[in-house]
């Protein structure tokens, strides 16, 4: 999968795609159908066509009527206009990041390396993770959250992909604005919530308000 750092260049006619880039297409298509942008119909037809894919331009050809306006510059496969996420991959973004708000409140904002495994224990308290100027080390992000009588709220680039693979026993995990491009990376959501709520969402412009 090409570079999606802001600099990464825009593949070129004719490249090839790969499996995770075909697999990121059909997200944005079921998400497309999920909102009703897309009919049943539709939705399989392009699907299809995506598992068939050769190059960006035959992905590409699929997506160009359901990209969001806010995304427009960026190219598949490369997030190359300002205000899409920053990839720096490492070593280092291969170790687990352990966070815990007992009693209490944690935050995680402004520049900061988010690793490809990351753990979050809330228990009466609550958790704030924001990605939005964050540093992602790896195409994939699993944040695994423990959340009991509590909260944890997750802000997220425009263009970034949010699966939801969460348990709620008397609890519940909700995504708002997820509108993922092919290329970006995905953050997975998974782990328990009880008694308590997960909040993901994309904020309302490029870089505004997420509320």
């Amino acid at each position: 999968m090409s570079d999606m750092s802001s600099n990464a260049p825009t593949p070129r006619p004719g490249m090839r795609a790969g499996d995770s880039d075909r697999a990121l297409v059909s997200d944005l298509l079921s998400a497309a159908y999920a909102e009703g942008r897309l009919s049943r119909e539709e939705h399989d037809a392009r699907v299809a066509q995506a598992m068939q894919a050769k190059t960006f331009d035959d992905l590409r050809a699929l997506t160009l009527d359901l990209v969001p306006s806010t995304n427009a510059g960026r190219a598949i496969g490369a997030f190359s206009s300002a205000g899409g996420p920053t990839m720096e991959r490492g070593s280092d973004g291969e170790g687990a990041d352990t966070t815990f708000a007992i009693f209490g409140g944690l935050r995680r904002t402004g520049k900061w390396r988010a690793r490809r495994h990351i753990s979050n224990l809330t228990l009466f308290g609550g958790s704030h993770f924001d990605f939005r100027n964050a540093t992602f080390a790896s195409d994939v992000v699993e944040l695994t959250i423990i959340c009991g009588f509590g909260g944890v709220d997750v802000l997220v680039p425009p263009g970034v992909n949010v699966r939801n693979e969460t348990l709620a026993l008397f609890g519940g995990t909700d995504l708002k604005r997820i509108e993922p491009v092919p290329g970006a990376p995905t953050i997975v959501l998974k782990g328990l919530v009880m008694f308590g709520g997960v909040d993901a969402k994309a904020p309302t412009q490029a870089w505004g308000d997420a509320e």
